[in-house]
């Protein structure tokens, strides 16, 4: 009897031992995906301004959201934030947190297809709130459908005003969206089997000691690539 429960509880200690591993395989592939829809995302020739990218204290990409995830209870996107380093959100582009987005009032209008979303965290107050803790867009922060075209300027009344700026792409179509009802948070669970430790989101992402890991390199390299300086 005793032999048995042994055995039992063995396999149940290697299973869930394999779950880990499996979903720290999926977290560190959800970076890798990140810096690719980024990348994509930056590349297209009326994408994100660019005066407001280098305005921007944070940047948030949820890669390949499926408008099912959202009519299941419980489901939800995930992604990555970085922040510039530095109390001022001012310095290069540090390690990421990984970051859930739960589905609001918005709509997909696109079927079942997937949904890339690209968030531009504007200023202070909302990089520090999402960082906390849940954030609901439209009532904890100020969110609006950002303005595309590179050569589009900033100064709308939209982006002048929120704290968040949001952007879609599916089917190949890049647009700004609303995403207002929904909420972000950090993915704490995701954040520890990243970097092997308990970590708060603002620790990762504000922390110099904080290394990118390997699968965010990719992410990263393009932020600094593309907006390598703040300006206010």
């Amino acid at each position: 009897m005793k032999k048995a429960l042994m055995c039992a509880c063995l396999a149940v200690l290697v299973l869930a031992t394999a779950s880990r591993g499996d979903d720290k395989e999926k977290d560190e592939d959800r970076l890798t995906n990140c810096g690719t829809v980024l990348k994509e995302i930056l590349d297209i020739p009326d994408n994100i301004p660019q005066d407001l990218l280098d305005k921007a204290d944070c940047v948030v990409v949820f890669p390949s959201v499926l408008k099912a995830a959202f009519v299941v209870g419980g489901s939800y996107g995930r992604g990555a934030m970085s922040c510039r380093r530095g109390d001022n959100y001012n310095g290069p582009w540090g390690a990421p947190s990984m970051m859930a987005l739960e589905g609001g009032s918005f709509g997909f209008q696109i079927g079942g297809e997937a949904t890339d979303f690209v968030l531009l965290v504007m200023n202070d107050r909302g990089a520090n709130g999402i960082l906390s803790s849940k954030v609901k867009l439209g009532g904890d922060a100020s969110v609006a459908a950002g303005p595309v075209g590179r050569s589009a300027s900033a100064e709308t009344d939209a982006s002048m005003r929120a704290e968040i700026l949001s952007y879609s792409r599916a089917r190949g179509v890049f647009a700004g969206i609303s995403l207002e009802g929904s909420t972000v948070r950090p993915d704490n669970d995701g954040n520890k089997r990243v970097y092997g430790e308990k970590l708060g989101a603002k620790e990762i992402v504000i922390a110099d000691a904080t290394p990118v890991p390997p699968s965010a390199q990719s992410m990263i390299a393009v932020l600094n690539a593309r907006t390598p300086k703040h300006r206010t």
